[in-house]
């Protein structure tokens, strides 16, 4: 098995490498300090080097007791608890309650609550062209480029600038030439937890040459916070009169069509389950459920309005409520249809098809092959800015 890290004792290493991610032997070989986030999680079991760095959990809150907890390695959102209607608090992100299980590319291969770059989605067979040059990047989905490649900005470690209460920032170096990427590249991602229930995303990013950027957090959110069950009863709401259509690859085709008379439309709110499974929809059929990018109509002249609502999506079960506000031009929504329970996740549940959907805002997907697509290019001296948020209320 090939793994990322290096663990602190001879003996757990020994352990991990014979018990694959069997994760009761992980959690007797690495201890427990006895003192457990708000979400369940020990943070022993994310402490350890990776690739010669530290990396460690940071548990963020506000005066509401809205917690996330994020680890530095991927820059990933780990959980994330906010209030229910039940008067508790449920932990509406999937993953993992060890850092093993998120190191482990080979068994795992997830991106569970993490940034994406140096390009979030896919790339026309890894192909691009940046200032008169083409560059080959690895060709690692269905012949394409996926999320920056296999060991993307969620394989590496984040080193901690800045760490509060309620606000840790990130930054990562992504040199010249990785993953097949053009220019020196250092980015950043901020994130803060509210007073309004707000979980606020920044992402930074400049270049000392001509490069293309598209940032994300790629979370998984079931806010019934019983990640046991597909969330296809969740009532999604997504600001877009245009969406992208893919081909059997999950590649877009270029186009950009109306969602109107089609189930991809979500300009009035409904629940999941009443389109998810309408196979007679090509977009639909090719990625067994949603797996696709909406043009936001809250991105017009080139400019982004993060203060309008471009989704919105509500759990009846436990009376969530959440607003996704973004200055991209695109959101991806994914609603997990990869996952088949082979997956066993926080508190030792597996994680069947659907449990999950994804909200990536970011720009379309192969723009740099897509001139009509809004443009991914970054050139010295600009900076790449991303505000995202994830805002919680109750309904």
């Amino acid at each position: 098995m090939k793994t990322f890290f290096q663990l602190k004792s001879k003996a757990a290493a020994v352990l991990f490498l014979l018990a694959g991610t069997a994760s009761s032997i992980i959690f007797t070989s690495c201890g427990s300090n006895g003192n457990l986030t708000l979400s369940g999680l020990d943070a022993a079991r994310f402490d350890t080097i990776i690739n010669d760095k530290p990396v460690k959990l940071y548990v963020l809150k506000n005066s509401n007791n809205m917690e996330a907890c994020i680890t530095n390695f991927g820059a990933r959102i780990v959980s994330l608890c906010v209030p229910n209607k039940q008067g508790t608090f449920s932990d509406v992100v999937l993953g993992f309650d060890n850092i093993y299980q998120y190191a482990d590319s080979v068994n795992n291969g997830n991106n569970f609550g993490a940034a994406i770059g140096r390009y979030a989605n896919r790339i026309n067979k890894g192909q691009i062209t940046v200032a008169g040059k083409k560059y080959q990047l690895p060709r690692n989905n269905f012949g394409h480029c996926l999320h920056g490649g296999p060991s993307g900005f969620h394989y590496q470690v984040f080193d901690v600038v800045e760490a509060t209460e309620n606000s840790i920032k990130l930054a990562l170096t992504s040199p010249d030439g990785d993953n097949g990427f053009p220019g020196n590249v250092q980015a950043t991602v901020t994130y803060t937890v509210t007073e309004d229930n707000t979980l606020d995303m920044v992402f930074e990013a400049e270049t000392d040459q001509e490069t293309i950027v598209n940032l994300t957090n790629h979370s998984y959110f079931n806010l019934s916070g019983d990640p046991s069950v597909a969330c296809t009863n969740h009532v999604l709401f997504v600001n877009a009169d245009y969406y992208t259509p893919t081909d059997s690859t999950f590649m877009t085709t270029g186009e950009i069509k109306q969602v109107y008379g089609t189930p991809m439309n979500f300009t009035k709110r409904h629940a999941l389950y009443q389109t998810i499974g309408d196979t007679s929809w090509q977009d639909i059929r090719y990625a067994g459920g949603y797996d696709q990018n909406w043009c936001l109509n809250t991105y017009k002249d080139g400019k982004g309005d993060d203060t309008k609502v471009a989704a919105s999506v509500y759990s009846e079960e436990s009376g969530i409520y959440m607003e996704v506000f973004t200055n991209q031009p695109g959101l991806q929504v994914y609603t997990g249809n990869f996952l088949n329970g082979s997956l066993v996740g926080k508190k030792g549940i597996a994680y069947p098809q659907r449990a999950s959907i994804c909200f990536e805002p970011q720009t379309y997907p192969d723009s740099p092959n897509k001139k009509e697509f809004p443009s991914p290019y970054l050139k010295p001296g600009e900076k790449y800015y991303h505000h995202s948020a994830f805002r919680f209320s109750l309904r």
